[in-house]
């Protein structure tokens, strides 16, 4: 059939039925709400069940689950570009989303899709609400944040950031201790910390492996910084929290 002719077909149809949308402002709502961090809108909105609420939802698919999973994914697509908007690093904003697609994905009911739903969209919302709460950051510190993230596995150094963000390393130094409250070492280490502490957490690598993949200079190395600022030993840290608690991973 020709493509025009069954569309002209599929829209008298829906005019027929009267299948309206929902207002495209009730959508802009929630998605500058979950950008701005705003907690009592987005919960209100969930506790509404809008996003499984078949009145005014789109037919992406005659199947009832898919479609959802469509929707799913449309709506994780937009949150996370509402969010970088608002000034969340894009590959840390990229990388939640890719996480609850994939495990939306695996959801077998519209009522597992739903939670899954609710656990993006509040992760979303605080994060950027300890964001929002944060001291407002320049252009370079925001770009210098994006680079580490992007970067973790690898060894990055002072020059590298002060040419990727065109300043002179003393004053890029200098803008970053001021605007984030600490030097750009110690704030590199913190989150090759936050990533180890996650794939101790949550992956069977080794503590070699992970020393490894976040370029430390050796395991003994990463054990002696994680002690530093943990108080326990990786091993020790693994022992107490592997996969214990997974649904963390959706509510933090």
């Amino acid at each position: 059939m020709d493509i025009q002719k069954e569309w002209y077909k599929d829209e008298f149809i829906q005019h027929e039925i009267a299948r309206a949308h929902r207002p495209i402002e009730d959508e802009f709502n929630f998605y500058i709400a979950v950008s701005e961090g705003n907690i009592e809108a987005v919960t209100e909105n969930l506790s509404s069940h809008t996003f499984t609420n078949p009145n005014g939802m789109g037919i992406l698919s005659e199947n009832s689950l898919q479609n959802i999973r469509y929707h799913f994914v449309i709506t994780a697509a937009l949150i996370t570009r509402y969010c970088v908007d608002k000034g969340m690093e894009q590959e840390r904003a990229y990388s939640l989303s890719d996480f609850y697609i994939r495990k939306m994905d695996s959801c077998k009911s519209i009522t597992e899709i739903e939670e899954i739903h609710q656990n993006m969209s509040l992760d979303f919302c605080n994060k950027m609400l300890t964001l929002k709460k944060s001291q407002i950051l320049s252009k370079p510190i925001v770009l210098c944040m994006d680079y580490i993230y992007s970067h973790i596995h690898s060894r990055i150094t002072l020059k590298q950031l002060a040419d990727h963000v065109k300043l002179s390393e003393s004053y890029l130094s200098k803008l970053f201790f001021k605007e984030i409250g600490m030097s750009i070492s110690e704030y590199i280490m913190l989150q090759k910390l936050e990533k180890a502490k996650n794939l101790l957490c949550y992956s069977d690598y080794s503590a070699t492996d992970i020393a490894n993949y976040l370029a430390f200079s050796s395991q003994s190395h990463f054990i002696q910084v994680f002690k530093k600022y943990e108080g326990i030993t990786p091993a020790k840290y693994r022992d107490k929290h592997f996969r214990n608690n997974w649904e963390d991973a959706f509510t933090h």
